[in-house]
């Protein structure tokens, strides 16, 4: 059996009556950046989140960008995030100029650990970048009270975790702002890069808006400096398609993860933990082999392979090892669940479409490879 690490196809041809017509209507119409098929996502994507303004923007890594510029970041501030992320989190504090500062994992959930963050904080501390990873989200209760206690914005990246819920409260609108990323292959999904900026703030829309739209008020008018982050007309109407689906989406892949938790326990491998206080959405599942061992990661994921099993990697090094950050003055040791993480680390096919028989398969060839 081949089971890939996600199906774009199978969603698409499940969807393909209804959004091959609306790409239509953005050709016959020209609405080729904006317009009213972003509009309307906006609209509707801030109606399902609870929040009053949606920002649609070009990608996720723009949106990153977008919050803490509106927020005024600049050079010499300093951003505290997690070890454990994609890079494209701590773009949004260099493309500002500032530092970003990283902070380690907890054990169990793997998102930014709270009890952490206050020994990072500093006089340059300006936010602090609540991740939601995997899809599950972080302690928002705890790091915002961190926030309020030293006057530090609270921001959050949900690029992994649409539609993820916080003590029944959605992701999005649990800070002063929040990017959420729509490469095709997260839970909600353009047919190319799009991302939005969530807010509940009526001034940092406003500025949000203008920044992603060369800082302009009006065409020609500037008031601020911007870029060109605007979302392309046809990702908009794509996502406001799917859309529809997300809840469904979303049911589907929580019976996935609940499946592998009643095949896999046993098995070898340490299963992903939901807290007690979230709706995980699963936008990934990762497993951890027991004792933190990489090289029977690697062996696991390559008889994976050979059982024709897809898998993934996220992330294999952690951000304060990464080259780029060399200068931050980083070393191996500094954040050790992060690391463990990210040498025992798997990412098992999860998507919603996944049939019970792929479920199982993937169940069976792992228990069978520790048996």
């Amino acid at each position: 059996m081949q089971i890939p690490f996600l199906d774009l196809k199978a969603q698409y041809n499940s969807i393909k009556e209804e959004v091959n017509p609306a790409i239509q209507n953005v050709l016959d119409n020209t609405a080729y950046v904006l317009g009213k098929p972003v509009a309307d996502f906006e609209n509707n994507f801030a109606l399902k989140h609870g929040v009053k303004h949606c920002i649609g923007t070009s990608s996720g890594t723009d949106a990153n960008h977008l919050v803490l510029w509106a927020l005024g970041i600049g050079r010499d501030d300093e951003v505290i995030m997690p070890a454990n992320t994609f890079i494209a989190t701590a773009w949004g504090a260099t493309l500002c100029g500032a530092k970003p500062v990283f902070v380690d994992c907890d054990a169990d959930n793997y998102n930014i650990n709270p009890e952490l963050i206050e020994k990072a904080i500093t006089k340059k501390t300006k936010a602090i970048v609540a991740v939601h990873l995997y899809g599950q989200p972080a302690d928002m209760d705890a790091i915002k009270e961190i926030g309020m206690k030293y006057n530090v914005a609270v921001v959050e990246d949900a690029a992994q975790a649409h539609n993820a819920e916080y003590k029944d409260s959605k992701v999005g609108g649990l800070s002063i702002a929040s990017s959420f990323s729509f490469y095709p292959g997260k839970n909600l999904g353009a047919y190319g890069e799009a991302g939005a900026v969530l807010t509940n703030d009526d001034q940092v829309a406003r500025k949000v808006r203008q920044m992603r739209d060369h800082g302009a008020v009006e065409k020609y008018n500037h008031e601020v400096l911007g870029h060109n982050y605007r979302m392309e007309g046809i990702q908009g109407a794509v996502l406001d398609i799917k859309l529809k689906y997300l809840d469904e989406w979303t049911a589907k892949r929580r019976e996935v993860a609940s499946l592998y938790n009643k095949l896999l326990p046993g098995s070898g491998l340490v299963l992903p933990f939901e807290s007690a206080y979230a709706k995980h959405v699963f936008h990934l599942y990762v497993v951890q082999v027991k004792n933190g061992d990489i090289n029977k990661r690697n062996d696991l994921k390559e008889y994976l392979t050979e059982k024709g099993i897809a898998t993934g990697l996220h992330y294999p090094i952690p951000l304060h090892l990464q080259k780029c950050f060399h200068e931050l003055g980083y070393k191996e040791g500094d954040f050790p669940e992060s690391e463990k993480l990210a040498k025992a680390g798997l990412s098992l096919p999860i998507f919603p479409e996944m049939t019970i028989d792929q479920v199982t398969y993937v169940s069976d060839m792992i228990s069978a490879y520790f048996s």
